[in-house]
């Protein structure tokens, strides 16, 4: 049986994503079919379509969708037809049906939307691992974030607040900054001010943890905004990656620390899957979590979502709709 499916031949820019048609898959031992529902669109995949991460053409981009089992492969205990389940975990997403590990998806409560589903696995899991484990954040501590009215700034900052932080963040227009405030952070500021923001907020002795998804373009100002033994934690570059740098720099800053984490090493057990899709997935049926859905395209208009996504106009989450 056919379906439709979002197709990239070679690397390209986002006029490669065209509408096509392939093979539904069924699914093997192991693994669930899902009719889907919503797929988050995320950079990781306009890295796959341009070429910087390299992927197998034809290819269908596409990890992280909700949407409702339809079929179940054998030795799979956990779940049934009908289901109403959700994953970051998955592959060729973009499409009316896809397969994915029983062991890399959750079930979505019934007072969450689909669409709602569909935004949360990468962004909420990362946020959840940013503040549990990457640095465990504390009642009182400062933090710094950037990109604050971004899909994981919204989620990030009302998971900080839950946590008793004191919220830094940035936005680059007055729309995003008060997206950014709405979501619960204490200071919303310019990219150009943080550096004044913080010495004024710690009275000069700098922030416990700076959470950076910018990279290259913010790694220098967010090592100088730590104070003693602080840490940063750097999760994306979305400006561009890193250079090399000097480690005596941690030493000289006041034995900081830097980590580099990724969302794959901070659910690498179904167990732990399930506590962070659980917690999220809960403060959300709860009214404790808010999550923002920015914009919302039929499949068949993949291309616009990414340029939406790569010129930075959007806020919240970009989802694509079958």
């Amino acid at each position: 049986m056919q379906q439709e499916a979002i197709l990239v031949a070679g690397p390209s820019d986002a006029s490669g994503l065209i509408l096509g048609q392939r093979e539904v898959p069924d699914a093997g031992p192991g693994q669930v079919q899902v009719k889907v529902a919503a797929i988050g669109v995320n950079f990781i995949e306009t890295y796959q379509r341009s070429g910087v991460y390299k992927v197998d053409y034809p290819f269908t981009p596409g990890s992280e969708f909700s949407g409702v089992v339809t079929q179940v492969g054998d030795g799979v205990q956990n779940y049934k037809v009908g289901d109403r389940i959700a994953t970051a975990s998955g592959a060729n997403g973009y499409a009316q049906y896809a397969v994915v590990e029983a062991d890399a998806i959750a079930k979505v409560p019934d007072a969450v939307d689909l669409n709602v589903a569909a935004a949360l696995p990468l962004q909420g899991m990362t946020a959840h691992y940013l503040v549990h484990n990457s640095y465990m954040v504390h009642k009182g501590d400062v933090i710094l974030t950037y990109a604050g009215a971004g899909g994981v700034g919204l989620l990030l900052t009302q998971l900080l607040k839950l946590k008793g932080a004191t919220v830094i963040t940035t936005a680059s227009t007055q729309e995003k900054k008060d997206l950014a405030k709405a979501a619960g952070a204490d200071y919303v500021v310019d990219y150009d001010q943080v550096a004044a923001t913080v010495a004024e907020v710690t009275e000069g002795a700098g922030v416990h943890a700076v959470y950076d998804g910018i990279g290259k373009d913010t790694f220098d100002g967010s090592l100088a905004a730590l104070r003693r033994r602080g840490t940063l934690v750097l999760f994306g570059g979305a400006s561009g990656q890193v250079p090399p740098f000097d480690l005596q720099r941690l030493n000289a800053g006041g034995s900081l620390s830097v980590t580099r984490p990724k969302l794959g090493d901070f659910i690498a057990t179904p167990d732990e899957l399930h506590w962070r899709f659980g917690d999220i997935m809960g403060w959300t049926a709860a009214g404790q979590l808010d999550v923002r859905i920015g914009a919302t395209y039929p499949l068949a208009q993949a291309a616009a979502a990414h340029t939406a996504l790569e010129s930075r106009s959007t806020t919240g989450k970009v989802l694509l709709v079958p």
